[in-house]
């Protein structure tokens, strides 16, 4: 391992981005951004247009419940051979198509029903866009994690924050302006459509390497354990109880044995990263409405200089990554997603000022980009390679839970005590975030350091 002093150039930084892997990255990040809008404002807004009732109209949200848990079923995407798809396409390639299928199929049924007088199967159908989103999710971080090493996996996590930024764009904007000119069922045909672009993707890429299942399983401890004790019992079972220790215990088993000690403190970092900005996003569009902005204002400034921003931040992320290594990078990503917050206790001070809006809307994409390019690709090194779809849905559920729940209390401060005291609390919940960044950046052992060229 060179020393930590040891730094790419400039160049060799950004030829990074022209590597195959990373260009891919952007593709099956747009897959993945697609479905979300789908089933969340994009849907809120053809069940509202139509007529359906607010209060049926919340319940809907639930179904993002399922990205939060989708660690639940990852031991499956990640050990659980496919018929036919695995054969001939491979474990990774094999779950995403299957993932892509079920998310165009949900697609193409949702654009085949009138939602009023329907909604139990427009929430059937959008749940089987959201479950195989989440599953095509688990593939995907799995595929991107063993498809290249470490040091380009910064590139990798912003390219594909771009491809996502895509897919949201395309959910979110380009499915509104379908449905204005044509219909809603046109729309998410269209969207259906689009699906196609992932499924191409992983048509034309190659599988990753890793070791065969049979062989990953001889090789743990606990699973030659088991096979030793249950000898004379059932082949069936001694092979079942072999792939429930190899794909559900060694995943949590192998975190904690390589980290020991430090494996609690790795697990609550994880927890707080981004509870920042996830505890303070409820607000943000509630305060742009109570200051004056129309909406026509908000989306205008949210996507013009939000989108281009979180964009701008990953690609400055994923570069810094490569240039200077994982630690004092994850240290910037920590400060610069807490201390924005304090642009939105300006905004709220100075009440109606649009440059003061776009300032705040600027610097809090910006950070935010280049905190989830950083953090994805630290994510990234904490993963072994023989559970990565099984560890990464842990790390990326545990990342977003505790923001999430907290974002649930946001009204009751900002009813009690103000906006301005609400973003004030939302940046010192980073502290924390901050502190353990410096810690774990200064340990050699959790920090890669930087290749030189």
């Amino acid at each position: 391992m060179p020393p930590p002093t040891a730094h790419r150039s400039w160049h060799d930084a950004l030829v990074i981005y022209l590597r195959a892997p990373v260009i891919t990255m952007l593709f099956l990040g747009f897959s993945a951004g697609l479905p979300f809008l789908l089933v969340f404002s994009t849907l809120s807004a053809w069940l509202r247009s139509t007529g359906v009732e607010v209060a049926a109209i919340g319940f809907f949200a639930w179904i993002g419940m399922l990205y939060s848990i989708k660690f639940f079923w990852a031991p499956v995407v990640d050990r659980l051979a496919l018929p036919l798809l695995t054969r001939s396409l491979g474990q990774r390639r094999g779950w995403m198509l299957l993932a892509q299928a079920m998310i165009a199929a949900g697609l193409v049924g949702l654009s085949g029903i009138d939602p009023v007088g329907h909604l139990p199967l427009v929430a059937v159908f959008a749940l089987l866009v959201a479950f195989g989103s989440a599953t095509q999710d688990i593939a995907i971080d799995a595929f991107r994690i063993e498809s290249a090493p470490e040091d380009v996996q910064a590139a990798m996590a912003s390219t594909y924050i771009i491809g996502y930024r895509g897919g949201l764009l395309a959910a979110g904007a380009g499915a509104l302006y379908v449905a204005s000119l044509v219909s809603w069922e046109a729309a998410y045909l269209c969207m259906a459509g689009l699906v196609g672009v992932g499924a191409v993707t992983v048509l034309l890429r190659p599988e990753p390497e890793r070791l065969a299942l049979t062989t990953q399983l001889i090789h743990e401890p606990r699973v030659r354990a088991f096979l030793r004790a249950s000898r004379g019992r059932s082949k069936t079972l001694r092979r079942l109880g072999a792939w429930v220790i190899g794909a559900i215990v060694c995943p949590f088993t192998d975190f904690f044995s390589r980290h020991r000690r430090k494996a609690i403190w790795l697990l609550l970092f994880v927890a707080v990263f981004r509870i920042s900005d996830l505890a303070m996003a409820s607000m943000a569009n509630p305060l742009y409405i109570d200051l004056g902005f129309s909406l026509e204002t908000i989306a205008n400034v949210t996507n013009v200089f939000g989108i281009a921003m979180s964009i701008g931040g990953g690609i400055l992320g994923g570069l810094l990554v490569a240039r200077y290594g994982i630690g004092p990078i994850l240290v910037l990503g920590a400060a610069a997603a807490a201390l924005t917050n304090l642009l939105f206790v300006a905004l709220s001070l100075a009440g109606q000022h649009l440059p003061m809006l776009v300032m705040a809307i600027v610097g809090d994409n910006l950070a935010n980009g280049l905190a989830s390019a950083v953090f994805i690709a630290f994510l990234s090194s904490l993963t072994s390679r023989a559970y990565t779809a099984t560890q990464y849905a842990l790390f990326s559920s545990l990342m977003t839970l505790p923001g999430k729940f907290l974002s649930g209390f946001g009204g009751l401060v900002v009813s009690g005590e103000g906006y301005a005291t609400f973003f004030l609390i939302s940046t010192a919940l980073g502290a924390p975030a901050v502190l353990l960044a410096i810690w774990i950046s200064r340990d050699r052992a959790l920090m890669p350091a930087p290749r030189t060229a």
